[in-house]
């Protein structure tokens, strides 16, 4: 169990910094896109590749990078609809199962979009914009990074929760 717990203490640094560049990544594409707002309006000159960028780029960063930072703090949409007629043993089994199939599909996600990246790599992916060319292959590794970091916290997470067993909820415990 000590292992456990120490690897979920190791795997809290990547997750910080992930979620970290997610939001630094927020924050340029605020600057990027008030800057070509101000320069199409103020200057009538926008910045060129705005759009290329944000959605190959930014939004990549910020949808994808914080994914594990999320599982972390159970911040995931949840449909209580279970956690209502059942039991704590019976919710915690629920969640217990709930973890499993995200394993299973980020498994896959994983699988897929690893090997999309290494196709995308070689094949040298660009995007064509205003004046140019956009190189947009390296923000395809961010999927199977980010889901690869998830999948490790999940596997981690579920072996700790299933070696401790269901907890008594606070409103038990008094």
């Amino acid at each position: 169990m000590r292992t456990i717990d120490r690897l979920l203490k190791w795997v809290e640094w990547p997750i910080q910094i992930f979620l970290w560049v997610g939001l630094a990544a927020c924050f340029l594409m605020m600057i990027h896109v008030s800057m070509d707002v101000t320069g199409r309006t103020a200057f009538n000159h926008p910045l060129a590749g705005t759009t290329e960028i944000v959605s190959a780029w930014y939004m990549v960063t910020v949808a994808y990078l914080p994914w594990a930072y999320l599982s972390r703090t159970n911040n995931h949409i949840i449909a209580g609809i279970f956690s209502r007629i059942g039991t704590p043993q019976f919710n915690f089994w629920v969640e217990i199962g709930v973890k499993l199939l995200v394993i299973v599909y980020l498994s896959v996600f994983t699988y897929q979009t690893f090997f999309r990246a290494i196709q995308q790599m070689r094949a040298g992916e660009v995007w064509e914009a205003a004046g140019g060319y956009i190189i947009v292959w390296p923000s395809r590794w961010l999927l199977p990074f980010a889901a690869g970091l998830m999948l490790v916290y999940l596997v981690l997470r579920v072996i700790a929760d299933v070696a401790r067993g269901p907890q008594p909820e606070a409103s038990e415990a008094r």
